[in-house]
């Protein structure tokens, strides 16, 4: 099949196409409502994922498989998968994300996006609109991904390796500004460590196991002791501890 067949191919809708759009473009549109109203950013992230994905099936669809490809292993693969890296190390919870160190900067934010978008759109409707193409039939003679490399790899060559250098300043910058180095007095050694552990008021014994002698073996739930009580050290500090119900915390089976 030669370029100018797909190229015309592309222009006309086929069944499936159709059906493929109507699935997925909800999920998009679901994605990317649920990466703005999650409250948790490593959800928010999923929620881009799926939106993503979603972008690259219709690239594909669009007799774009090169663009489809790059969308999915690139983009989704790679950098949304390096930034949940980055926010499941820096351990980042939904309770940051209510914290305004800024007063007022959800509105403006929100009114300089809404703002920014209208500007590009109304760029791209102005430079866009009733324009035809000219030369697509030249610079994809040799296929669309031999034209794509030959520009990438012979006059933006230049703008394309700097690109790569500016994205990986940018890593590296985000993560030395994540670091957090502790100071030298705060450092315990073993010695402090055995005394602190062993401090009168301290119970230095193996911690119980959530769940146990409880009636749910989720981890956040507190271990039960045998003389009926909950003891709070079985809960890793991390976890917030789950409402437990009067039927839950009521003894089974210690009061015989």
């Amino acid at each position: 099949m030669t370029t100018q067949t797909v190229l015309a191919a592309a222009g006309g809708v086929s069944g499936g196409e159709e059906v493929t759009f109507w699935i997925l473009a909800p999920l998009a549109l679901l994605g990317a409502i649920g990466m703005i109203a999650a409250r948790n950013a490593v959800h928010s992230a999923l929620w881009l994922v799926l939106t993503m994905l979603c972008l690259g099936v219709f690239y594909v669809l669009q007799a774009g498989p090169f663009i489809g490809m790059v969308q999915i292993i690139v983009y989704t693969g790679a950098i949304m998968m390096l930034f949940l890296f980055v926010l499941m190390l820096v351990g980042r919870d939904a309770s940051d994300s209510l914290i305004e160190t800024l007063r007022g900067q959800r509105v403006a934010a929100v009114v300089l996006g809404l703002g920014f978008a209208g500007l590009v759109g109304g760029g791209l409707y102005r430079g866009l609109g009733g324009v035809s193409a000219v030369g697509l039939e030249q610079a994809n003679a040799e296929g669309n991904v031999q034209g794509i490399a030959r520009l990438l790899f012979t006059k933006y060559v230049f703008a394309f390796e700097l690109t790569s250098a500016l994205l990986i300043t940018a890593a590296v910058g985000a993560m030395v500004l994540a670091h957090i180095e502790r100071r030298r007095e705060d450092k315990m050694d073993q010695i402090a460590t055995m005394k602190a552990r062993f401090a009168p008021g301290n119970y230095p014994g193996p911690k119980p196991g959530p769940g146990v002698f409880a009636t749910s073996s989720s981890v956040a739930t507190p271990a039960r002791l045998p003389d009926g009580r909950l003891t709070e050290r079985s809960i890793p500090e991390i976890l917030p501890a789950r409402e437990l119900t009067a039927e839950e915390t009521t003894l089974k089976g210690t009061d015989r």
